[in-house]
């Protein structure tokens, strides 16, 4: 039996829905959204990661850009951090590197935006990054 493939826009829909609920009902760690409500094509969109506790982010929140092109989801998203991080996965200009960040090494179609903000907030507290010296706070690329 083969698997069904959802249209883009349906789970793209789904998404859209998905992320509500975790800003109003989730834990708080992670949200997103259409970057722009006119983004018809829902390509742009916008998502904020809450540093976790007893980490060198812990009480920062770090916004990240992702662009969801035609071929999202067989595709992994462009993700792009807009306040300045020092992750080991995170290259000089704000950009997640898909060779250093597992989720997007290994995309799955069945993976989503909450996944990749979720792994990078697990990333966040990882041994290797928990004690990384980070820019000032509030800084943007």
């Amino acid at each position: 039996m083969g698997t069904v493939s959802v249209p883009r826009n349906f789970r793209l829909l789904d998404e859209l829905e998905q992320g509500e609920k975790v800003t109003r009902g989730g834990d708080g760690n992670v949200s997103y959204g259409l970057d722009d409500g006119d983004d018809l094509l829902m390509r742009y969109w916008a998502g904020a990661i809450v540093g976790p506790a007893n980490t060198v982010h812990d009480g920062r929140i770090y916004t990240v850009k992702l662009y969801c092109d035609q071929n999202y989801p067989d595709k992994a998203p462009q993700v792009r951090f807009e306040t300045r991080v020092n992750l080991g996965c995170v290259g000089q200009n704000g950009v997640v590197d898909a060779r250093h960040f597992h989720v997007l090494s290994n995309w799955n179609s069945r993976y989503n935006i909450e996944t990749i903000l979720v792994e990078l907030r697990r990333e966040m507290a990882s041994h290797h990054n928990r004690r990384l010296p980070q820019p000032p706070e509030g800084t943007t690329y």
